[in-house]
């Protein structure tokens, strides 16, 4: 078993499986930079903030060829009375999973990540990940990303846009909002997605959250709010940047200015923005296949990836179903809407923290 950080699993003659701690940061950012299969949520910060802010235990594993990092793997372990003792690759975010050189050093990582469930005693590890990760582990496809090509030039876009999503577009630019963009905004941001969150019944983290993000990664984050004629925040989005992608993390809107099309404003003046910072994608997050929400990034010609949901059960038999869609949890997520907002801030972090 693995006592701890930098312990080394054999699993092949020439490559070594490390469980890397904060030294073998610089080498594991290095590689993410340069690897195609990488991703914001693969950088080495999130360890620390997930000890942080959250408690909890992550094993960033890196597979090391003759000295070189050829691949790496982070996971999590959550662990908590309201839903077991779980691992997650990532969790919080929307994406995680092996990123290697070969298949070889894949396979070689998740016979690591298999390891390290053991020693944890998880009930079950998942893997969210961008590529299908083989037959040998059962998987959910329920999930789909949705991802824009950008221009330098913003109008391009609008003008390929369909007659109806530009009419709608120029139609909520006349409703008076404001939009702004800086890490700033955070306060303002986070009272928007509370509201947000609580209308859909799921419990917010704390917004120390969201300032270590913005702490471990200055420059490669953004913050835009839109703001109503009165100065009330309507509507927000975090995001991240790597190598030329913007991430949308976490976005909300008040139910009030729905009609007033504030999500139109606010996708636009985001894809804008991205084009004029020279960014080459905007990955718009996750959705549940067939959705609304697929169907709204749809009209800004996003392209569908499917995404896969891979498990290795340990205590389990079937599939684990750990989310809104989830009839079980019907009854607390009414409950939850009920609730008045600051209650919502106080007792969300309790829970959120344990929801993957």
């Amino acid at each position: 078993p693995l006592a701890g950080a930098s312990a080394t699993i054999r699993l092949h003659p020439s490559m070594q499986i490390i469980r890397c701690d904060s030294s073998h940061d610089p080498t594991w950012n290095e590689f993410v930079q340069t690897s195609p299969q990488a991703s914001f949520y693969h950088r080495a910060e999130w360890r620390t903030i997930n000890k942080r802010c959250l408690g909890h235990e992550s094993a960033h594993l890196g597979a090391f060829e003759d000295g070189r990092l050829v691949g790496v793997l982070p996971m999590v372990r959550l662990k908590s009375l309201l839903f077991g003792n779980l691992a997650c690759s990532m969790p919080f975010v929307n994406y995680g999973g092996p990123c290697a050189e070969s298949a070889d050093t894949t396979a070689r990582l998740l016979e690591a990540a298999s390891t390290v469930a053991d020693e944890w005693g998880v009930d079950y590890l998942e893997i969210r990940s961008q590529r299908h990760l083989g037959d040998r582990y059962p998987s959910s496809d329920h999930k789909v990303s949705m991802t824009i090509a950008l221009d330098p030039d913003p109008d391009v876009l609008m003008a390929a846009f369909k007659r109806d999503q530009r009419a709608e577009i120029r139609r909520a630019a006349k409703n008076g909002f404001v939009t702004k963009f800086g890490p700033e905004l955070v306060d303002d941001f986070y009272a928007v997605l509370s509201a947000s969150w609580r209308e859909l019944g799921t419990p917010i983290f704390n917004i120390s959250y969201l300032k270590a993000v913005l702490a471990a990664f200055p420059g490669a984050t953004r913050i835009c709010v839109v703001y109503d004629a009165n100065g009330v925040p309507a509507a927000g989005a975090f995001d991240g940047i790597h190598n030329g992608t913007v991430e949308g993390m976490w976005l909300g809107m008040r139910s009030d200015y729905r009609r007033q099309l504030v999500g139109y404003v606010l996708y636009w003046e985001l894809v804008k923005h991205a084009c004029e910072m020279g960014c080459r994608m905007f990955h718009l997050g996750r959705s549940s296949k067939d959705s609304g929400g697929e169907q709204f990034k749809k009209k800004w010609n996003a392209e569908t990836l499917q995404l896969y949901w891979t498990y290795m059960l340990r205590t389990r038999p079937d599939l684990p179903s750990l989310n809104p869609d989830n009839p079980k949890f019907r009854l607390a997520i009414k409950a939850w809407q009920k609730l008045p907002l600051a209650a919502t801030q106080l007792i969300g972090p309790f829970i959120a923290r344990s929801i993957p």
